[in-house]
C-alpha cells in the first residue's frame, strides 16, 4: 500500500467487511468477524514494531482515532514507547486520585460485585459516608494516621458502638485498597486507632435468645400443627436464619439434606455456594407435617399469598410474653454447642452457616462438615424433644 494519508471515510469505517484497513501513517482499522471493530496504531520504536490499541470504532470516531494516532506518533518520534507512556500516565492519574473519599468510592466500586444488591442493600458505604468522610474525606490517604481516626470516631465510639465499629472496619478495607493501588499508607492505623479508642462500653444489642435449657419447653408448646408452629419448630431444629426457612421449598429437600440456594444465604458467599442443612429425624417429621399446608411447593405459605412473614413468628412469641425472638434460636443453639459439646470452632460456626476462614483456606477445605453436623443436629433434636434429660450429652469429634 502507498503511504497516502486519510484513506478511510466515516462511511467506509461503518460499512467495512471483516479485515484490516489502513488509514495511512500507521493507523489501522481491524473489523472482526463477530462485527466488533478496533483501531490500532503501528509504530516502530527501538527497531521493534509495536501495535497499540486505540479503542473500538463503535466508541472512537475516525476523527478521534486520527488525533490519538498523531499524539502517540509524536511520543514515538521522541523515542519513547507510547504503550509504556500511556501506562505511566494512567498510573499517574490513579495516583492523583489519592484523597480518602476517592479511594473509598473506588473500594466500594470494586467490592460491589461481591455485595448483595450492589451494596445498597447491605448499606456498605453508609457508615463511611456518615461518619468518616465528612471529616477525613479530603485528606490524602497517605497522611491519615491513628490520631485522625481516633478523633473522628471518638464522639460515637460508645454511643453508637455498632455503627462506629462498622465505620472503622470499612475504613480498614479502604486503607488496604489504597495499599493495593500503590499508595504509601499505614495499614496498622485502624488497629492503632482501635487501641486508642479503648474497649466499647456499649455491648452490641443482640436479639434476645432463650437459654438452651428453656428451648425444650417452648418447643413442646408449639404443638398445634399450624403453619406458624411448624415453621418455628423447624427454625429451632435447624438453626437457620428465618429468610431461607420461610422460603423453604419441596424441591430444596433431598433425602435428609435441605439445600438452601446461594442467593438465600446472607453474606458474601461465592455465588456458587449453596448451604446444605442436615435434617434430623424430628426435622424430617416436621417437614412431613408441613407438606399438608404446602402451596406451590412452599412448605410455609401465608394465609393470602406468598410465604409466612417474619412478623408472624415474632408475634407468636410476643403474645406468649417472651422477650426472645425467632432469630435468637441461633444463639441458643450456638451456646448449647459451646457449653455441652466439644465441637471444634469451625464446625460450630458452619452449623450457623457462617463462612469460616479466608477464601484461600475455604478453597482448600473442600468440606462443609456435613457428617459432623448431622450427628450434632440429631443430638440437638433429642435435647429439644425430651425436656429435662441428657443435658450432659457430650459429643466428641472423632480425631
Amino acid at each position: 500500500m502507498g503511504h497516502g494519508q486519510n484513506k478511510l471515510t466515516a462511511v467506509a469505517v461503518k460499512n467495512a467487511r471483516p479485515g484490516k484497513y489502513s488509514d495511512g501513517n500507521g493507523l489501522w482499522l481491524h473489523k472482526r468477524n463477530d462485527g466488533g471493530s478496533q483501531w490500532f496504531l503501528r509504530v516502530t520504536i527501538h527497531g521493534r514494531r509495536r501495535e497499540m490499541g486505540l479503542g473500538s470504532a463503535a466508541e472512537v470516531s475516525l476523527k478521534e482515532a486520527r488525533e490519538a494516532a498523531e499524539q502517540w506518533r509524536r511520543v514515538a518520534r521522541s523515542n519513547i514507547d507510547p504503550i509504556k507512556e500511556r501506562e505511566r500516565l494512567r498510573r499517574e492519574a490513579a495516583r492523583n486520585l489519592h484523597l480518602l473519599e476517592d479511594v473509598a468510592k473506588d473500594a466500594f466500586e470494586s467490592r460491589k460485585a461481591e455485595l448483595k444488591g450492589d451494596g445498597v442493600a447491605g448499606r456498605w458505604f453508609s457508615p463511611l459516608e456518615g461518619h468518616i468522610l465528612p471529616k477525613l474525606g479530603k485528606i490524602p490517604v497517605s497522611d491519615i494516621d491513628q490520631k485522625d481516626i481516633r478523633d473522628t470516631l471518638a464522639p460515637i465510639w460508645h454511643e453508637k458502638a455498632e455503627t462506629a465499629r462498622k465505620a472503622l472496619n470499612r475504613l480498614a478495607i479502604c486503607m488496604r485498597h489504597a495499599a493495593a493501588l500503590g499508595f504509601d499508607v499505614d495499614l496498622q492505623a485502624t488497629e492503632k486507632a482501635r487501641a486508642l479508642l479503648g474497649k466499647q462500653r456499649h455491648k452490641a444489642t443482640n436479639i434476645p435468645a432463650l437459654h438452651w435449657r428453656e428451648v425444650p419447653a417452648f418447643y413442646a408448646s408449639l404443638n398445634e400443627g399450624t403453619v406458624t408452629h411448624l415453621a418455628l419448630r423447624l427454625l429451632i431444629l435447624t438453626g437457620v436464619r428465618s429468610m431461607p426457612l420461610r422460603f423453604i421449598h419441596e424441591e430444596q429437600i433431598e433425602g435428609d439434606v435441605w439445600t438452601i440456594p446461594a442467593e438465600a444465604m446472607k453474606g458474601k458467599r461465592d455465588a456458587t455456594s449453596e448451604f446444605r442443612v442436615p435434617l434430623s429425624k424430628e426435622a424430617l417429621s416436621i417437614i412431613e407435617q408441613a407438606r399438608r399446608h404446602a402451596r406451590d411447593g412452599f412448605l410455609f405459605p401465608s394465609v393470602k399469598k406468598g410465604v409466612i412473614s417474619d412478623a408472624t413468628m415474632s408475634r407468636l412469641m410476643e403474645r406468649a410474653e417472651m422477650v426472645a425472638r425467632p432469630h435468637g434460636f441461633r444463639s441458643s443453639l450456638r451456646d448449647w454447642i459451646a457449653e455441652t459439646t466439644d465441637t471444634p470452632h469451625d464446625i460450630a460456626e458452619t452449623v450457623l452457616g457462617h463462612v469460616v476462614g479466608g477464601s484461600v483456606e475455604r478453597a482448600y477445605r473442600r468440606t462443609d462438615f456435613l457428617e459432623q453436623r448431622r450427628r450434632l443436629m440429631e443430638i440437638w433434636a433429642q435435647h429439644i424433644t425430651s425436656p429435662g434429660c441428657q443435658i450432659a450429652t457430650q459429643l466428641s469429634e472423632p480425631k
